[in-house]
């Protein structure tokens, strides 16, 4: 979906310790993290993900709603949250811009 919209995937991960390693090696822009993985909480990893200058920008995702999450997305690094019913290349267009 995202690839129609413009953007490149470099990569997947299927948990949160295997998507550190994969950010860390691929230093991509942007990490499109969700919030419920199996081993870590996305929060835990866009903590680790973001703590450097040179950092990629960490968006989360869920199929629950933001307002489940508000104060732990505001404390984890992320640049911000879009549900993933409303996830499109404008959508994240419009929480980078």
């Amino acid at each position: 979906m995202l690839e129609a919209d413009g953007y490149q995937v470099v990569g997947e991960a299927q948990d949160g310790r295997s998507g550190i390693a994969a950010a860390r090696a691929l230093r991509p822009n942007i990490v499109l993290l969700d919030v419920l993985l199996p081993d870590l909480d996305g929060f835990e990893v866009a903590a680790a993900l973001t703590g450097s200058d040179d950092a990629p920008i960490v968006v989360l995702t869920s199929s629950r709603d933001l307002s489940d999450f508000n104060r732990l997305v505001a404390r984890s690094g992320a640049r911000g949250f879009v549900a993933k019913a409303e996830l499109s290349g404008a959508a994240l267009e419009a929480l980078l811009g």
